[in-house]
């Protein structure tokens, strides 16, 4: 079952009445095919008070769409999806990850987006490279521009980097992907078939578990706290030999915890003495704010078939579609024919770029450090002033807080909030299974400026919503008829 006011996302933007507005999001779910044929949908009054609006806008919604077909409503039996009013279903709840995936990248109109954590501009260091990748490709012949497993010269700078950091690598041990994303959808679709299990962290990365979800899979999760992630609980699901297990240990998204090195340890046995595919998605790991860069899972002893996938997106810019993929044969051999058949090979210029930015990475990485923890520090500082009922634990590195609301629910909150021209992304969208409705994911890339004003908003936004008394019901689900 899926909540309908998690499915809505951001229906409330645009200059039409709230109705028409919450009619057509409804109408494009049913045309997705996230919302069957038949499916029941919430009483209007329970409904209007998820969404934080009267129930007059629910009202007015459901009867144009009955109209149009593609809702029915009978007396005594509620409101559902019209038979006919939707393709074959096959999404489903498959869809509702994705769908919130790609939310996070609209641009709410006049809204500050606090949605998706990425840089939002390419530092100096980035149009530096690119111009010397331009200087380089005037000189390139006998090569046709295909490579499919990635440049030969950035996996050799990879491969350089990782064995530094205490795991030998050679180039061959490489793939080249276009971005992290990539690299976990070949993961996913090399490995995973419907019904699978998948083990991962709870909160854990959006666009992962919208993969999973495509897959069909079924997804065990295990909680991240204060303390990082439950190791103990990890192993166990471990134990029951999952398809894939994956995990962000080393400034986790979203709570920037770190795993420390003893647990580290457990996890690559475990994954040696089950025979098991570990995931270990380092996007974050240059992101600490002091000390070194934590050590891969795979260098520690059984960690063979732990698979490492990294990118340059969070480090730079997520417009440089740089990632990659660092496993030994043959779980190499089959990414690396399904990314051929996928795409032939990543853009050379942005991987000559990459190449420049990975010969001395130092400064780059010491530059981006000290923004993030500034930039941190000012968001913590902030919600203290103007928000001191709610509740997070500072991150030790990463790009986002993961924040406790003191009562109600983070979808419902979030549709205030974007009235109030700031967009959130709600801790539903990050744990598989629910247990997110608490919660909300708040990044602190914008400059301390932008930061300041967008909390300003959102206290606004839970002013308001405290003195309509802010829903503190169930989720509302979406029921099969």
């Amino acid at each position: 079952m899926s909540d309908l006011s998690f499915l809505l996302g951001r229906w409330a933007t645009g200059p039409d009445p709230l109705y028409l507005l919450l009619a057509a999001r409804i109408r494009s779910l049913i045309e997705e095919g996230a919302l069957a044929p038949g499916a029941g949908l919430p009483a209007e009054r329970p409904l209007a008070a998820r969404l934080s609006v009267g129930r007059g806008t629910v009202v007015r919604a459901y009867d144009l769409l009955r109209e149009e077909g593609a809702l029915v409503r009978r007396q005594g039996s509620g409101t559902a999806v019209a038979p006919a009013a939707a393709p074959e279903p096959g999404a489903g709840e498959a869809t509702q990850y994705g769908m919130a995936f790609l939310g996070m990248f609209e641009p709410p109109p006049e809204s500050l987006m606090l949605t998706c954590a990425a840089p939002d501009a390419p530092p100096p260091a980035l149009h530096a490279a690119y111009r010397e990748a331009a200087a380089r490709l005037a000189g390139f012949s006998d090569d046709i521009g295909y490579h499919p497993a990635g440049l030969p010269e950035l996996r050799a700078a990879l491969a350089d980097r990782f064995t530094a950091r205490g795991l030998a690598t050679s180039p061959d041990d490489v793939l080249i992907t276009n971005g992290a994303q990539q690299a976990l959808d070949l993961l996913v679709r090399c490995r995973v078939l419907p019904g699978d299990t998948v083990v991962a962290e709870r909160p854990t990365y959006p666009g992962a578990l919208a993969l999973f979800g495509e897959a069909g899979a079924a997804v065990r999760t295990v909680d991240v706290g204060p303390a990082g992630t439950d190791v103990p609980a990890l192993l166990a699901a471990m134990a029951d030999g999952p398809a894939l297990t994956y995990l962000v240990p080393s400034f986790h998204n979203p709570t920037g915890a770190v795993m420390d090195p003893l647990h580290r340890r457990r996890v690559a046995a475990a994954a040696g003495e089950h025979g098991l595919l570990v995931i270990d998605d380092e996007t974050m790991a240059d992101l600490g704010f002091e000390g070194p860069v934590p050590p891969p899972l795979a260098s520690y002893p059984g960690g063979e078939r732990i698979v490492t996938v990294g990118s340059l997106s969070k480090l730079a810019w997520g417009g440089l579609r740089v990632g990659w993929i660092r496993a030994r044969p043959p779980v190499l051999d089959r990414l690396r024919r399904a990314k051929a058949l996928s795409d032939m090979g990543g853009d050379v210029a942005s991987q000559l770029a990459a190449a420049v930015l990975l010969r001395d990475p130092d400064a780059l990485v010491r530059d981006r450090r000290a923004e993030l923890r500034t930039r941190h520090d000012r968001l913590a500082a902030e919600l203290d002033r103007r928000l001191p009922d709610w509740r997070y634990t500072p991150a030790a590195g990463g790009q986002t807080l993961w924040v406790r609301l003191p009562h109600g629910d983070a979808a419902s909150f979030a549709q205030v909030a974007l009235r109030h021209r700031v967009a959130l992304l709600p801790g539903e969208a990050l744990c598989a299974g629910g247990g997110g409705r608490a919660w909300l994911r708040l990044p602190f890339l914008a400059s301390e400026e932008t930061l300041a004003e967008a909390v300003r908003r959102i206290a606004a936004a839970w002013e308001h919503y405290g003195a309509a008394g802010g829903p503190r019901t169930a989720p509302l689900r979406v029921m099969a008829v």
